[in-house]
């Protein structure tokens, strides 16, 4: 996955671009999942297979 080619998007819950948001960006790709620090993006990103990823989104819907 390179990073520069992929769209990073954030949730519209993180309350937008000011002040102190802790949040993450996601760039979904078809095999692997770019997750990214809002506030550190220099810092690189972590890859998790695509699978990985939507278990935890499906994980974290359940009550």
């Amino acid at each position: 996955m390179n990073s520069r080619d992929q769209v990073w998007r954030k949730s519209s819950y993180s309350g937008g671009n000011s002040g102190n948001v802790d949040c993450v960006e996601v760039a979904l790709g078809t095999e692997v999942v770019g997750v990214r620090d809002t506030k550190a993006r220099e810092a690189g990103e972590l890859h998790v297979p695509a699978e990985a990823w939507l278990a935890f989104v499906r994980g974290s819907l359940q009550d």
